[in-house]
């Protein structure tokens, strides 16, 4: 295992430009994931949402208005409105060294993986290295 697209899950769960934030929470909520990739209607990547980002949002909106008024406020919210557009990715082709090092140096969470045509192809998260990390060190005992 030496490249992104050794350990990268291939094929992430996306959401358009045009959703909402129930759309968001709710992806999040049913697939177990953290971290949403934006893509355009070609699959080009435009942003990422990051469960962070989403609950301070959501926590924001029932502190303004309230529980019972959430889900109909989350529905007004374009994930556009909140998604990071200044984030870095990388190729298939990226060394996971290089990756580890830029999750160390940078704190992030994940890097969304993109072709030359930046159109998503994957994801890879500090999770992942945390998982890599358990397998290599039981094979190793």
């Amino acid at each position: 295992m030496k490249y992104v697209a050794d350990l990268m899950t291939a094929d992430p769960f996306c959401l358009e430009r045009g959703a909402n934030l129930k759309d968001a929470h709710d992806l999040m909520r049913a697939k177990n994931v953290r971290h949403i990739p934006v893509i355009d209607a070609n699959g080009e990547l435009v942003g990422m949402l990051t469960q962070k980002v989403l609950v301070a949002k959501v926590m924001s909106l029932v502190a303004q208005f309230g529980t019972p008024e959430l889900e109909r406020k989350e529905k007004q919210q374009l994930v556009t409105d909140m998604m990071l557009t200044d984030f870095a990715s990388v190729q298939p082709s990226t060394t996971l060294l290089e990756v580890a090092q830029y999750f160390v140096t940078n704190r992030h969470g994940c890097l969304p993986i993109v072709d030359d045509n930046n159109k998503i192809k994957g994801i890879l998260t500090s999770s992942d290295f945390v998982r890599l990390a358990a397998s290599l060190l039981k094979t190793s005992s």
